[in-house]
């Protein structure tokens, strides 16, 4: 990959995705700095004969509730990159303000059916490790002090009473 790392960009590969983290407090410079980085992107791919599919390629603008959303034209060729307020990384869905709202919601209908499966306390505690809690912990560290996260709790305190 090319050397992009930086104090204000850096690379995250895992498996065949591909992240690029890139930080500045400047409006402008940010983008700048984004649009060059495709560019070299887009080249490092060229030369090693693959290619960037600008169809699954996507950027979200972190915010935090104080600051707006700013309109960033990143553009390849005469293709314009998504800006997204929400994608899946790794199995977790993370939004642009990082609330985890939209998180919680994709696991609350996963977690509601693996309440439904126990029917004796053996398979109840076998289903609710393997399935319920697995579920539940992943990302735990990352979503599980978000305000919205109350919701699993409860449903997890409801499923564990009745063991």
């Amino acid at each position: 990959m090319p050397q992009i790392s930086n104090d204000n960009s850096k690379i995250v590969l895992f498996a065949d995705d591909t992240s690029i983290i890139i930080t500045n407090p400047n409006p402008l410079n940010f983008e700048k700095r984004v649009n060059k980085i495709i560019q070299d992107i887009n080249e490092w791919f060229n030369r090693n004969l693959l290619s960037l599919n600008l169809d699954k390629t996507h950027f979200i603008h972190f915010v935090t509730k104080n600051s707006s959303s700013i309109d960033f034209n990143i553009i390849h060729g005469n293709k314009k990159i998504a800006n997204v307020y929400n994608t899946t990384f790794l199995g977790l869905t993370l939004d642009n303000t990082l609330s985890w709202r939209i998180h919680i919601d994709t696991i609350i209908p996963k977690l509601s059916s693996a309440s439904f499966a126990f029917s004796s306390l053996d398979l109840l505690k076998m289903v609710y490790y393997s399935y319920f809690h697995s579920i539940m912990t992943y990302g735990l560290i990352f979503w599980g002090n978000s305000h919205h996260s109350n919701i699993i709790f409860r449903l997890q305190k409801e499923l564990l009473e009745s063991f």
